[in-house]
């Protein structure tokens, strides 16, 4: 998988776009090979079929994958994760909703703006206050979607 993650990233930074996250999974008896790719103002369809032809072009010549699988190139959407400095770095002064495994002062669920990080830590600022969390105690850190 690292391979696949190296060639993806690769093809990324030549087509100006930002390898989000792959995944490689089994759903009943198919395998899917599952790309997410972010560009500034939004990834559309051409994005997608580009980055795909790509791809396709580069792992049937190296043939890395030695099942038939499915090749699915989106963009993430508004309620994916946070995962990467660079998707906290983007992020900075938006509203977010972070969760944690336990709970810190009865409370698992926070929402604030998005004001620092670092390798230790994610800062939030909250109603209330800021609030510094341990990045190991966060389960998962996601856009705030009003509407």
């Amino acid at each position: 998988m690292p391979k696949i993650v190296t060639i993806c990233d690769n093809i990324c930074e030549d087509l100006g776009y930002e390898l989000v996250d792959v995944e490689y999974i089994k759903e009943k008896s198919d395998y899917y090979l599952r790309i997410f790719i972010h560009k500034q103002g939004g990834v559309s369809l051409d994005d997608c079929q580009i980055m795909s032809e790509n791809l396709s072009i580069i792992l049937d010549e190296t043939d890395i994958i030695k099942d038939p699988y499915y090749l699915e190139v989106s963009s993430p959407g508004l309620d994916r994760p946070l995962v990467t400095d660079k998707d906290l770095e983007r992020n900075i002064g938006k509203e977010i909703e972070l969760s944690l495994y336990k709970a810190v002062n009865d409370q698992k669920k926070y929402e604030g703006k998005l004001i620092g990080y670092n390798k230790k830590n994610i800062s939030i600022e909250t109603i209330d206050n800021e609030n510094i969390f341990d990045r190991k105690d966060i389960s998962i850190i996601r856009l705030t979607i009003k509407f």
